[in-house]
C-alpha cells in the first residue's frame, strides 16, 4: 500500500533549539543606534577635572587652600595641646606669646587652639548645607526643566517669591522659630539658597532637554528619573560643581554671620563668627583673638571663590548665562 502524500505534510516540526548562524543572544546584546546629534564620548569626570585642576592657576591655588583648611580641621587634636573650650581665669587677655602663639581670649582659652576647631564647625556645617542645597536644587531644576509647562510656570514664581526675601532675614526668621542646632541652620540655609541654585540648574538644562538623545529616551517610555540620571545630568556635571563651589562660600559666609549676629554656634562652641563676636570689644588690647578667625574665615572664603572661578573659565560656565 502506497504512502499517504499527506503524511508528510502533516508530520510535526523539530521542537529543539534552531541553529543558525548567528549565536544565540547576539540580538540581546546588540548596541541600540547612537543618535545623529548625541555628543562625543568624553573621558570620565574624573579625569576631566584633575585636568582642568593642572591646567587652571587659580583652581589649583583655590582647592590648595580649601585643602590646608581641611587639613588642619582634621589635624587640629595633633596641632594643640590646648582644649578649645576650656580657660584660665588667670591667663587671660595675654598677648602672642611662646606659650600661646596667638594669645588668649577674655576666658583665658588660647586662641590658636579655637581657631583651628573653629575649621571643624565652620566646614561640617557649611559642606552638609551646601550639599543639602545643591543637591535639592539640581534634581528640582532638572524636574522642571524636562516637564515644563505649567510645573515649570508655578514653581519659578514660588522661587521668585523666596528669592525676594533677603538671605540673612530669611535664615534668622527660621531660626527664631525652630532653634540654632546644626541641623536646624543646614535646613535653614537650604530653605535660603535652593532658589538661586534651581535657577542655575534649570538654565544649564534647558540647553540638554530639547536634544535628539533626549527626546529618544522619552519615546522609548523611560522615566523621569531615569532620564535626569543618565541624559541630563552627565551634561550639567560641569555647571553643577562650578555651582557646589560658589554657593560653599556663600554659605561658609552666611553660617559665620549667623554666629556673629547670636543665633549661630552656641558658647563656648569654637566657631568663628563666635570668637568675633565674643573678642570685638576687646579688640585693642588682643587684636589676634578677633583678627586670627578672620583672617581663617577669608582665606576659606578666596580658596573657594578661587577654585570656582578657575573651574568655571576652564569649563566654559557662564554662571550670568545659566541662571538667567
Amino acid at each position: 500500500m502506497s504512502e499517504d502524500p499527506m503524511s508528510s505534510v502533516s508530520s510535526p516540526k523539530p521542537t529543539g533549539p534552531v541553529s543558525s548562524a548567528q549565536p544565540a543572544g547576539s540580538a540581546s546584546s546588540a548596541q541600540p543606534p547612537v543618535p545623529a546629534d548625541a555628543p562625543p564620548p568624553r573621558p570620565g569626570f574624573a579625569a576631566r577635572a584633575w585636568r582642568t585642576v593642572r591646567s587652571s592657576r587659580a583652581a589649583s591655588i583655590g582647592l590648595a587652600v580649601v585643602a590646608v583648611h581641611v587639613a588642619v580641621a582634621l589635624l587640629a587634636p595633633l596641632l594643640t595641646s590646648y582644649a578649645p573650650t576650656v580657660g584660665d581665669s588667670s591667663r587671660a587677655l595675654l598677648g602672642p606669646g611662646a606659650d600661646h602663639w596667638a594669645g588668649t581670649d577674655q576666658y583665658g582659652r588660647d586662641v590658636l587652639t579655637r581657631v583651628l576647631y573653629g575649621g571643624r564647625y565652620a566646614l561640617g556645617v557649611s559642606v552638609a548645607a551646601t550639599l543639602l542645597t545643591v543637591a535639592l536644587g539640581t534634581v528640582l531644576g532638572c524636574a522642571t526643566a524636562l516637564r515644563g509647562g505649567r510645573l515649570d510656570d508655578a514653581l519659578m514664581r514660588v522661587l521668585d517669591a523666596v528669592l525676594s526675601v533677603p538671605s540673612i532675614l530669611a535664615l534668622l526668621v527660621i531660626v527664631t522659630a525652630l532653634g540654632s542646632g546644626p541641623g536646624v541652620i543646614v535646613l535653614a540655609v537650604a530653605v535660603v539658597y535652593v532658589p538661586q541654585v534651581v535657577r542655575v540648574v534649570r538654565g544649564a538644562a534647558l540647553a540638554v532637554v530639547p536634544a535628539d538623545y533626549v527626546t529618544a529616551a522619552r519615546a522609548r517610555g523611560e522615566s523621569t528619573w531615569a532620564i535626569l540620571r543618565r541624559e541630563v545630568l552627565p551634561n550639567i556635571t560641569d555647571v553643577v560643581c562650578v555651582e557646589f563651589a560658589m554657593r560653599a562660600s556663600w554659605v561658609v559666609l552666611l553660617i559665620s554671620s549667623l554666629s556673629f549676629l547670636g543665633f549661630g554656634a552656641n558658647p563656648p562652641t569654637p566657631d568663628w563668627g563666635l570668637m568675633v563676636a565674643e573678642n570685638r570689644t576687646a579688640i585693642t588690647v588682643v587684636p589676634m583673638a578677633s583678627l586670627a578667625p578672620i583672617i581663617a574665615l577669608a582665606t576659606l572664603v578666596v580658596g573657594l571663590n578661587l577654585a570656582a572661578d578657575g573651574l568655571s573659565k576652564a569649563w566654559g560656565v557662564d554662571r550670568i548665562r545659566e541662571g538667567s
